[in-house]
């Protein structure tokens, strides 16, 4: 089938009826990394040679690095009189120092310090060519400035300062050790010199500055504090003096614990509390008792029952009779006097046990009295007092709210006066929040350029860039490369390849030169496959024949047209090769060279004729008349003989003569091979088509895009159709090999190239 973008397969297709998933066909990666990978390599050479280069004439570099320690600051004078209680986060904490150390403020500090802007070898470090194109483009854009007067200038000193503050900043670096609060302070200059001691300066500027800094804002909290601690004095002993009016006022009286009316109600609470659960106590024991007399059960059981002398004595003997009697009853029966007389006295023992009852429930209703008659008068008691304690409340109130404020202000006051003997002592010895625990040292070797890495990176780039090279070499390769894009792009059978030849000049001995209606050959090319009969060559022109032959249904001679897309795709020398070995095999052949406008045949084989096609359509001459022959083959050849341009050659191809004289010619030949006009420029072949059988279609390999060979035979189907297969020609057998995947028929090639005496 067709393409639809005609482009060369890709390494990796995807499923148009599935998911968009990637399959990477690695013969085809294979065969690409094998096409393409000297346009790599000499890439990657390049990039190793200039990286080497680059190497050999860079400025080497030296970097120094002072390793500071930025201790926490979360105890410091200042941060405990902030308001806000909560520590900085450490990550931001460690940025801000990083940027204090790259401000301007250290930056011109160490300038000042080291004289850097009188330094040559310190402003030798922005000697590099990104700093010199810097300088180029900032001098392009200040070029209005060479005309403003010298007065209107900054002050040169001020300007030369500012210069070594650029280089300062340009050259130095700083990086944090991991997660801790350790901090690396590099300088790099083409000095060794000048980069360990310019790392040193930054160190001890930043403590310096560090030290200054935090002296300045202990003196100005010191001076804060002291008047802060003049007011808070006065303010703590306003309030303490407002309390004591106050309870003076209101006979708020207190002790250790609290207001006494509150006391008094607290403890009225607690005896209340308790003379209620006395109540529900004696409440519960009354009840159950009358519950008990009500049912009349005499031989319930409570706990004075229990306690009763009376009431076990009873109990007893009312048991001893219950068990007397019932041996009596089992014995002499129930009737018996004894019986009935231990049944009386039995009776007479549960009303006493009743009575025994009724007395203790007498006995919980006097508890019970008692309990309530007690718990009223609590209650009253209670009641009395929460008055008293809600008029001491309310009272209470404003003396907690001045109670308040007092002890404010005396915490206050005293915190701020330990605070200021803390500044005081603080600004009499003053401590760095940061120390330096490594300084720099004189750099032994260059940190710049790193030759290793900077030769491997320049070898990557140069690889990366010739991969995309590659890459676009790879996907504007639109030619056709193998039988399988035949089969795949223009839906023809592939017939085999023909291999470039060198067309050498057939030499002629000093003898009488050929008659003139004799083929005389002027290359070796053209009778190449009569030649070498066992080459690859000839086995090509071979499988074209058999092709033509499958499809013979007759036995009149058939009408093989050769055909290509465009001009000098080897047509000519495939027809004359195609029809030279057919006759050698035995077969009545004519080939007719139709092509008037570039008659290759002719031009190969017929150059001394002097009449040919056009004469014979034009009723000029006769066909056998016009026809050559070949001494060794018995070819019959039909030139072309063109002395001027013959504008209207598609209609006499497409004549009533023309069709004539095929039909004479397959009388007379087994085959009558067709050179014809290409496809594309002309129309020559399609005004002809209608009188041919079969078409050998001729493909230039690595030279003739799919694109036009899919839009010229998709604009012809009649051809497509009679097509019986194509012909890779011109192909380089070496740069063959690359395109070769497994399963091809090239592929195996090298197997079978035994069975060809000659290797083309």
């Amino acid at each position: 089938m067709l393409s639809p973008n005609n482009k060369a397969p890709s390494p990796f297709s995807w499923d148009s009826d599935g998911p968009m998933v990637a399959a990477v066909d690695l013969d085809r990666v294979i065969a690409v990394v094998r096409r393409q990978w000297r346009v790599v390599a000499i890439s990657a050479l390049v990039a190793l040679l200039l990286g080497a280069g680059y190497v050999t004439t860079a400025v080497p570099r030296y970097t120094a690095t002072a390793s500071l320690l930025i201790v926490g600051t979360s105890d410091g004078l200042v941060n405990r009189l902030s308001m806000d209680a909560a520590s900085a986060d450490d990550d931001a904490a460690i940025l801000s120092q990083i940027e204090i150390l790259k401000s301007d403020t250290i930056g011109l500090a160490v300038v000042d310090k080291l004289k850097l802007e009188e330094n040559p070898e310190f402003l030798a470090s922005a000697g590099n060519a990104i700093s010199a194109v810097k300088q180029l483009v900032n001098a392009v854009i200040n070029l209005p400035a060479l005309f403003v007067s010298r007065e209107l200038k900054e002050d040169d000193e001020e300007q030369a300062k500012r210069a070594a503050l650029a280089v300062l900043q340009g050259n130095m670096s700083i990086a944090r050790v991991g997660k801790s609060y350790v901090l690396d302070v590099s300088f790099t200059s083409p000095s060794r010199d000048v980069a360990a001691s310019v790392a040193n300066a930054i160190a001890d500027v930043y403590i310096t500055d560090k030290l200054e800094a935090k002296y300045e804002a202990t003196r100005r909290a010191s001076d804060w504090l002291q008047t802060r601690i003049d007011e808070l004095k006065q303010k703590a002993l306003e309030s303490d003096l407002a309390v004591q009016q106050y309870r003076a006022d209101n006979n708020l009286l207190e002790t250790g614990s609290g207001l006494i009316a509150d006391q008094q109600l607290a403890q009225l609470n607690s005896t209340m509390i308790v003379a209620q659960a006395e109540t529900a106590k004696a409440q519960a024991k009354y009840d159950h008792i009358q519950q008990i007399i009500k049912a009349g059960q005499s031989d319930a059981i409570v706990p004075e029952v229990l306690e009763s002398s009376v009431s076990n004595e009873l109990r007893q003997k009312y048991l001893a009779a219950s068990k007397l009697e019932t041996d009596i009853v089992s014995r002499l029966g129930p009737n018996h006097v004894r019986a009935v007389r231990l049944r009386e006295e039995m009776s007479e023992y549960r009303r006493l046990m009743f009575d025994e009852l009724q007395r203790i429930s007498e006995s919980y209703k006097n508890e019970l009295d008692v309990a309530l008659s007690r718990e009223k008068s609590l209650s009253a008691s209670v009641d009395a007092a929460k008055s008293q304690s809600a008029s001491a409340g309310q009272s209470s109130v404003q003396l907690r709210e001045l109670e308040r404020s007092a002890e404010t202000y005396k915490n206050l006051y005293q915190t701020f006066l330990q605070r200021y003997q803390e500044a005081i002592q603080q600004q009499s010895f003053p401590i760095a929040e940061a120390r330096i625990i490594t300084r720099p040292v004189k750099p032994q070797s260059p940190s710049y350029p790193r030759k290793i890495m900077v030769i491997g990176l320049f070898v990557v780039f140069g690889a990366v860039a010739g991969s995309g090279v590659a890459g676009v070499r790879e996907l504007r390769d639109r030619f056709f490369r193998t039988g399988e894009q035949i089969r795949d792009e223009v839906d023809l059978e592939y017939l085999g390849s023909l291999p470039l030849l060198e067309d050498r000049p057939n030499e002629i001995p000093n003898q009488e030169q050929p008659a003139k209606r004799h083929i005389r050959m002027k290359g070796t090319l053209g009778s190449y496959a009569v030649a070498h009969p066992l080459s690859v060559f000839a086995e090509t022109l071979r499988s074209a024949k058999m092709a033509v032959d499958l499809r013979r249904t007759g036995e009149e001679g058939r009408v093989v047209a050769v055909a290509s897309t465009l001009p000098g795709e080897g047509k000519s020398t495939v027809a004359l090769n195609l029809a030279e070995l057919t006759a050698s095999q035995g077969s009545r052949v004519l080939l007719i060279d139709c092509d008037f406008r570039n008659p290759g045949a002719t031009k190969a084989a017929g150059s001394h004729a002097e009449q040919g096609l056009l004469e014979v359509l034009m009723s000029k001459a006769k066909l056998q008349d016009a026809i050559m022959l070949s001494e060794n083959t018995g070819l019959a050849f039909l030139p072309a003989v063109v002395r001027h341009r013959v504008p209207h050659s598609s209609e006499l191809l497409s004549s009533n003569v023309m069709r004539a004289m095929l039909d004479l010619a397959r009388s007379k030949f087994d085959y009558i091979v067709l050179d014809l006009p290409p496809l594309a420029p002309v129309v020559d072949a399609r005004g002809i088509e209608p009188l041919i059988d079969d078409f050998i279609f001729v493909i230039e390999w690595g030279k003739t895009s799919r694109r036009i060979v899919s839009t010229t035979l998709s604009r012809d189907e009649d051809i497509r159709a009679k097509c019986v297969g194509a012909i890779l020609n011109k192909v380089d057998t070496k740069k063959m090999k690359l395109y070769e995947t497994h399963g091809s028929e090239s592929y195996y090639m090298s197997r079978y190239i035994s069975y060809y005496s000659d290797a083309n």
